[in-house]
């Protein structure tokens, strides 16, 4: 887990509305002054609350802000219920953790002048959260989404938050779906976020505006009178999803006409209930199969055989992920798939993550000594199927 630097808000500069603060606009803290609720904001409180029953009413939960449009338009949603101090009823409290990336200069001013705002809507505690984003292997965006998950979960278990509350919208689902159509990705992936999800820690991740535009989060922001801070990465045409942003769904928008964005957020929502459904499948199928000996996990070839590719394939992922592995690729599952058609013993195929992959005929698991240690392939049950096992391995990385 990334070190972050914990600060709370009251340790933070006052807001100063109209100063530029790096490449981005200030957080102004205006009210929005009495009169006719609007209905993006009803719609938006209304889609919060519905979340915050779905989860069984957290009795604190953690607004997790950037100070960008989608995040402050969340927050100050959220501060309604935080004012009232209930929803439906039930109590309710509301933090916030502001993250700083610490990646481009003037990060800790914005940060510092987001945490005002939400302070200023009456969100407590708030602190901020400095992290490094080092990320080995991955890409950045991918290792500064890990950073602040792992930020937000920290914050999380410090303020003893039920949920973690994240700003995405229905545009930053279409945005998922695309990209995971471009890269080839499977149904998990263009399944697109969950709604909610079970964090690492005690906390649920919720996102009740996947329902609502970006354009939507940009009319509470200007309603509540607060002017969000807009991050220049965003247009960044160096990184894959802002080109999809600024460019990709636009252009899809001219050309096959409006609703593009509802569509794809809709097919999402329709492979989520597909992807749940054969992951249960899968999972108590995997329950039903795997034999573990020490570290390695065995699969019986012949139950693998008799299950339908979709299974099989999640069946292979979750034995690689049991014994320490990565999810494979589409192309490193057909490897491991492969050794169902080998005769005799063989492998391994190399998962992500150190895993081998083995194929142990029946006459070598009859074979194995009693004592078979970590490091030899009999150590995995004796007999079995006919046709052998997939014995799963973590491989250990060579001594020098």
């Amino acid at each position: 887990m990334p070190e972050a630097e914990v600060v709370p808000a009251a340790a933070a500069p006052a807001s100063v509305p109209g100063r530029t603060i790096s490449t981005g606009r200030t957080i102004s803290t205006g009210r929005r002054r009495p009169g006719r609720l609007a209905p993006v904001v009803g719609t938006a409180r209304k889609m919060l609350g519905d979340a915050l029953a779905q989860a069984g009413y957290p009795r604190h939960v953690l607004v997790a802000c950037s100070g960008g449009p989608d995040s402050l338009a969340l927050a100050a949603v959220a501060a309604y219920f935080a004012r009232r101090g209930h929803v439906e009823g039930h109590p309710v409290t509301v933090g916030a953790v502001v993250v700083d990336h610490q990646l481009q200069e003037g990060s800790g001013h914005v940060a510092a002048r987001t945490a005002a705002a939400l302070t200023d809507l009456g969100l407590s505690p708030v602190e901020i959260r400095a992290v490094t984003v080092a990320g080995a292997g991955m890409g950045p965006e991918a290792a500064a989404r890990e950073a602040r998950h792992e930020a937000l979960e920290a914050a999380a278990a410090g303020q003893g938050a039920d949920a973690i509350l994240l700003g995405h919208t229905l545009d930053d689902q279409a945005e998922q779906v695309l990209l995971g159509l471009a890269r080839g990705s499977g149904t998990r992936s263009l399944a697109g976020m969950r709604p909610a999800r079970r964090g690492q820690g005690n906390s649920v991740l919720l996102r009740p505006f996947l329902g609502l535009r970006r354009a939507d989060t940009e009319e509470i922001c200007a309603v509540e009178e607060l002017e969000p801070w807009h991050d220049p990465t965003n247009a960044d045409p160096s990184f894959a999803r802002s080109r999809t942003r600024v460019e990709v769904l636009p252009h899809l928008e001219e050309k096959l006409g409006p609703g593009v964005a509802e569509s794809l957020a809709r097919t999402a929502a329709i492979l989520q209930l597909d992807a749940d459904y054969l992951e249960d499948v899968a999972e108590s199928t995997y329950a039903a199969l795997a034999e573990r000996t020490g570290p390695d996990v065995a699969l019986p070839e012949e139950a693998l055989r008799a299950l339908a590719p979709a299974i099989r394939f999640r069946v292979i992922a979750k034995a690689a992920a049991d014994v320490g592995g990565q999810q494979p690729s589409y192309q490193r599952l057909l490897a491991a798939e492969a050794l169902l058609r080998r005769q005799g013993s063989a492998g391994p195929v190399q998962l992500p993550g150190g895993v081998g992959v083995y194929r142990l005929s029946l006459a070598e698991l009859e074979s194995a000594p009693d004592d078979a240690g970590p490091d030899q392939p009999g150590s995995v049950p004796r007999g079995g199927p006919r046709c052998g096992k997939l014995v799963f391995r973590h491989q250990k990385p060579p001594t020098k």
